[in-house]
């Protein structure tokens, strides 16, 4: 049986490197968040490992990740970020990355980028293939429709490329919507090479009254396309404090997964991450 594995966690700190997005308006989350404050509570609910995924489009960002990774054993392995769409830089920032082992895969917050089409650039198509030169995998945070809409090209373009949908692409759960999302990520799932994270579902549904019978028809879904050896579950903590603890998470998601059978259940709880990140873990 694998580690559990929390395939989605953030840390950051708000001295150390620049956020954007995170202003004040964002309430709980406008602070900083250490490694220390996580570690309990992935003790209560017995996850074993996390990995820890980038949160600023800047090297600051991934240098932190990188010294917590080396302090902390919680952490497995590190989704830091290189500049895609810079041809001249993102070589030499990969090379910059190449000797600390920790770093499994890279992010661009593309849902921050004004152009919906920022992933179809060439130079971005370019960089994506060093990072398929390296073993390394590709985190999208698809937010809108034109960004799941843009997986199954760059799978094609990029075969030798994991790419994997953060958050099963942020599902309507709150409006209890289905289309275009379903239609969507069925397609994305197509390509052998694409994965997706059971993550951040519950700031797409009702921050107050969410429960497990919310997302469970939007898993099943995801669980249908995707088969459970490609998917994995995450928190996304610290984000997810928006609606509920790191324990509600843990809980409902459990419920969510209780009618899979066990090797199923493993899987998405630690197995594929494992596989699919590299993590070596046993």
């Amino acid at each position: 049986m694998p580690p559990i594995v929390d395939a989605h966690q953030h840390l950051w700190d708000m001295d150390a490197a620049e956020y954007p997005w995170l202003v004040p308006a964002y309430g709980p989350l406008y602070r900083t968040f250490r490694p220390e404050e996580l570690q309990p509570q992935l003790a209560r609910a017995g996850v074993e490992r996390t990995v820890l995924v980038q949160a600023a489009d800047n090297h600051e960002d991934t240098d932190l990740m990188l010294g917590i990774a080396a302090r902390f054993e919680y952490v497995a392995g590190i989704v830091g970020w290189v500049p895609l769409d810079r041809p001249d830089d993102t070589r030499p920032a990969l090379d910059r990355l190449a000797g600390q082992p920790a770093i499994k895969g890279i992010r661009h917050l593309i849902h921050t980028e004004a152009d919906p089409d920022w992933l179809l650039q060439r130079s971005v198509i370019g960089g994506l293939r060093l990072l398929a030169e390296r073993g390394l995998t590709f985190d999208i945070p698809a937010v809108l429709p034109r960004h799941l809409e843009h997986v199954p090209t760059l799978a094609r373009e990029v075969p030798d490329l994991t790419i994997i949908i953060d958050h099963l692409a942020k599902p309507p759960i709150k409006d209890r919507g289905w289309e275009p999302w379903a239609s969507l990520l069925a397609r994305a799932a197509e390509a052998p090479n694409v994965c997706a994270k059971i993550s951040g579902l519950n700031t797409a549904a009702d921050f107050e009254t969410w429960t497990a019978v919310d997302l469970k028809p939007y898993v099943d879904h995801a669980i249908a396309c995707f088969g459970a050896n490609r998917l994995m579950f995450g928190s996304d903590w610290p984000v997810a404090i928006l609606a509920g603890d790191y324990q509600k998470v843990w809980d409902e998601t459990a419920i969510v997964l209780a009618d899979l059978p066990p090797g199923d259940r493993a899987a998405i709880l630690g197995g594929t991450a494992n596989t699919v990140y590299g993590l070596g873990l046993r």
